[in-house]
């Protein structure tokens, strides 16, 4: 006897229903990876550890960290794309790996449509230093010396299509200003010249830019937040600053495969949740400068809204501007 088929397809609706409550059941059976796009030791790998180690005791199970570098974190995520969607291969990305990759390369995969969000876990907004020797003390006089210097001002990024690189060109729309965006092989060399005063200004990322700032080397003027950062209360936040709105954060977040079970992946939110709540993880994160995602952004539907709504923001602003990768 041959089935309607509306019946049909509700039966095997079912079965694969079962099947992945099942799965879910054993989920994890084996050692869970965390894909790295860059190498160990950066800030990214950083934070995938800490993590990682407090996932283990959440999880039951393993997880382990792999590094897999190179095309700005491209091939890193491309691995976690095409990997089984099994829950054991899980990525770490920011929002150069996913969101402005997608802008400055040809990538083989969709950054929202070919993998599973699971958690938002870090966010490190931006810090905007310049050298000692400008005449200005706080972000209302920057603003007005760049305006009044436009095509004289240098500024360095940590290399082209970085998050301090899209944010000088953000700066530039904004202010509506000319500047001289010299690109570094990293944001370590571009800040050593701007505390050496061999240029004037650029972005870096807080948890990197606070001990030179604290250390008297660069003046910093404001943090590309809404709010005040918790490691550096007495910087003021661009809404308070005077530059509304200006907001660039590096944050971190982890995807699976896309359809990965919806069990599976809400069996591993719940691991890092648990992580995230615990106080020592806290104040591993907190030392790196990181501050932890509202419980809302923890959530698969929190990371997916806030990477969609990233895209739609960024990709128009580094498309029109030429940002190409090198």
């Amino acid at each position: 006897m041959t089935l309607p088929m509306p019946l049909h397809a509700l039966f095997i609706a079912v079965a694969l229903a079962t099947a992945g409550a099942a799965y879910a059941q054993t989920f994890p059976a084996h050692p869970v990876a965390i894909v790295v796009p860059f190498s160990a030791g950066g800030p990214t790998d950083t934070i995938a550890r800490i993590m990682a180690e407090r996932m283990t005791r959440a999880i039951g199970q393993s997880v382990v960290v792999e590094n897999t570098t190179g095309a700005g974190g491209s091939i890193g995520v491309g691995r976690v794309v095409r990997a089984k969607n099994d829950g054991y291969t899980l990525g770490i990305g920011h929002i150069g790996t996913h969101v402005v990759n997608g802008a400055i390369y040809q990538l083989p995969y969709d950054l929202l449509a070919d993998l599973s969000p699971i958690a938002m876990i870090a966010s490190n907004p931006q810090l905007i230093v310049t050298k000692n020797a400008l005449p200005t003390k706080n972000l209302a006089e920057l603003v007005a010396w760049m305006k009044a210097n436009s095509g004289k001002i240098s500024f360095g990024t940590g290399g082209a299509g970085t998050p301090s690189h899209v944010s000088a060109v953000y700066l530039q729309k904004t202010l509506g200003v000319d500047i001289q965006i010299i690109h570094y092989r990293g944001s370590a060399p571009a800040m050593q010249d701007v505390v050496a005063g061999h240029i004037d200004m650029s972005f870096d990322q807080a948890a990197s830019a606070l001990p030179q700032v604290r250390g008297g080397k660069v003046r910093g003027y404001a943090v590309t937040q809404k709010n005040r950062l918790g490691a550096a209360p007495d910087i003021p936040s661009v809404d308070e600053a005077g530059l509304p709105g200006f907001y660039m954060a590096v944050w971190h977040g982890i995807w699976a495969p896309k359809d990965t079970p919806a069990a599976v992946v809400a069996r591993i939110n719940s691991a890092i949740v648990e992580s995230l709540a615990d106080p020592a993880t806290r104040a591993r994160l907190g030392d790196l400068g990181q501050e932890i995602p509202a419980r809302e952004q923890q959530t698969p539907q929190g990371l997916g809204a806030h990477h969609k709504a990233e895209i739609e923001k960024w990709w128009p602003l580094v498309k029109a501007a030429g940002v190409k990768a090198e």
